[in-house]
């Protein structure tokens, strides 16, 4: 099998129960285009940034 670009992503979200809709509405951009970016390795501040909003999604749904 494939090795998945951003696994670090995908594999934070599903463990705090936040799905990647949330993810792009939060950071203000479609739900498409976050999946588009994801097809590629994030740069790691773009990571480290949809890592903190994955966090701050999870404390805000509890």
């Amino acid at each position: 099998m494939k090795d998945r670009k951003n696994k670090e992503i995908r594999e934070t979200a599903r463990a705090a129960g936040v799905r990647l809709w949330q993810i792009a509405d939060d950071m203000g951009v479609s739900e498409a285009t976050l999946i588009r970016k994801l097809r590629h390795e994030l740069p790691e501040a773009e990571k480290q940034e949809v890592l903190s909003v994955i966090h701050r999604i999870s404390e805000r749904e509890g």
